[in-house]
């Protein structure tokens, strides 16, 4: 038995409570390291993992340029999506993550632009026009020229006399300046205003401000330096404690998706049906528990052989056993409660999918992933129950959360499937047999949107054909491929 060092997480729980006292660098190698070797698997335990882990990286990040921060937590991202490519959902997150801290900081854009044009319009001076048709402001000043950058009592003498400062003929109304990239005009008592249009948050002042040793337009002194890192550290503080912010509402999120989804169960699951699942899935249970409140009806569980069949077995018998983490439920957690509620539960095997479909009313499956096409990977032998439905007319219901919906599209639907152990279904004591056969366990199956009519998500019911609004709200263009550089524009 290995020994346990510091910092040693060998399951989700520990991993959780090793986040508050070793280094970000240790976390992130030791959630790494988790992931290969398959200690958190299932897309609930990953996709917590993950939250965690970025909340923790922002927290401890320094940075004064939101795009150093968003390189950081792609490098992260991409370190966790190469350490276990199918597990789905840890890109899900990251890619929720990186759209949030996009989102920030354009709100922040558009509030700092608010407020500096805001400031600009009540600090204008109102100006006069003189008796020779240049603008004069409250104290008698000549107005500021952008096209010269020297005061205009030249110009306004020259004019008098008939003369420009060209040496042409002036003509009977002055003409005001003309609009640079930082300069805008807007009407005040009916005379046009000079506004100042400077980007606060820059550190380089723009090529066409007004020029060292010159006073501004508006008679006060330039941003000074200190002042402009000062509200550059504050910014960025406003700034991280907003992505924080949105980082735990994700992680509340995951906490809450069951029950979300299970408010939707009394619309879709009536009186004296027969309904059929597999597997022991917490989504699935919770939305059975919810209809249960009102209705009775059967359940039939087909057992997964050959991965997931003594935990479906030992909660359909009420033994207890080993609590399995994520989708999968602890024994006395799943079906013992449905029969303490009044409903009816029966479990058979695999094979008998196809007979006894024909008396099913509805068939409720639960989802490891679902991809952009509206196709999931689900649990082994989600497939054949799913083809058996079709044929039967049986519509198909899959209860997911949207951070299982990945914005991806494999074009080799095969890579997504994770082949488990070949020993369970045989085993290698059979010698004979195994030299001459080569074992498959596949622990996941790939279901095409053909055999899907409706998901169920936290946020309401959806055809498959709509999941790509979804996947638009969600997740940004630009962080799709965020762990493949080399598909980035």
């Amino acid at each position: 038995m290995p020994s346990l060092q510091p910092g040693y997480a060998p399951n989700l729980g520990v991993f959780l409570k090793s986040l508050k006292t070793a280094p970000l660098e240790s976390s992130i190698e030791n959630l790494i390291s988790l992931l290969k070797r398959r200690q958190i698997r299932n897309s609930r335990p990953c996709a917590i993992a993950t939250a965690h882990l970025l909340l923790r990286v922002v927290a401890k990040f320094r940075w004064t340029d939101i795009g150093n921060l968003l390189e950081r937590i792609q490098e992260v991202g991409q370190r966790l999506v190469e350490a276990q490519p199918r597990e789905m959902v840890v890109g899900n997150i990251v890619r929720r993550v990186l759209g949030m801290i996009r989102d920030e900081a354009k709100e922040d854009r558009i509030e700092d632009a608010s407020d500096s044009t805001s400031t600009s319009q009540l600090d204008s001076p109102r100006r006069e026009r003189g008796g020779s048709g240049s603008f004069q402001t409250e104290g008698g000043a000549t107005s500021f020229s952008p096209l010269r950058f020297v005061s205009t009592d030249a110009s306004t003498q020259n004019e008098a006399s008939g003369d420009d400062v060209f040496g042409g003929r002036s003509q009977s109304t002055s003409r005001p300046p003309l609009l640079t990239s930082h300069t805008s005009y807007a009407v005040l008592n009916g005379v046009p205003v000079q506004q100042s249009m400077f980007n606060l948050l820059s550190a380089t002042p723009t090529p066409s401000s007004t020029p060292p040793h010159t006073s501004s337009p508006h008679g006060k002194s330039t941003i000074s330096a200190s002042s402009l890192a000062q509200r550059i550290v504050i910014t960025t503080r406003d700034l991280k404690a907003e992505v924080i912010s949105g980082i735990e509402e994700i992680i509340d999120e995951l906490d809450q998706v069951d029950d979300q989804i299970a408010a939707y169960a009394q619309e879709h699951i009536h009186s004296n049906e027969v309904i059929l699942t597999h597997s022991s899935s917490l989504s699935v249970q919770k939305f059975l528990l919810k209809a249960a409140e009102k209705r009775r009806f059967t359940v039939i569980v087909a057992e997964s052989y050959p991965n997931d069949h003594e935990a479906t077995h030992a909660a359909v018998t009420g033994k207890v056993g080993p609590d399995v983490e994520g989708d999968e439920m602890s024994t006395e957690t799943f079906l013992k409660p449905l029969s303490a509620a009044g409903i009816t539960v029966i479990l058979m095997t695999d094979a008998t999918i196809f007979a006894i479909m024909s008396r099913v009313n509805k068939v409720i499956l639960a989802t490891h992933a679902v991809i952009a096409n509206g196709g999931l990977i689900a649990a082994a032998g989600a497939r054949i129950i799913a083809k058996a439905a079709k044929v039967h007319r049986t519509p198909v219901i899959v209860v997911s959360g949207v951070y299982k919906l990945s914005p991806e599209y494999p074009f080799e639907f095969e890579s997504l499937i994770e082949y488990g152990d070949p020993g369970n279904i045989i085993g290698y004591g059979e010698g004979a047999l195994v030299d001459h056969l080569e074992v498959d366990n596949p622990v996941y199956d790939y279901v095409s949107p053909d055999l899907v009519d409706l998901y169920i998500t936290n946020l309401g019911a959806h055809a498959p054909s709509y999941l790509y609004r979804i996947v638009a709200d969600h997740y940004k263009p630009e962080d799709i491929n965020f762990h493949k550089p080399e598909l980035q524009f």
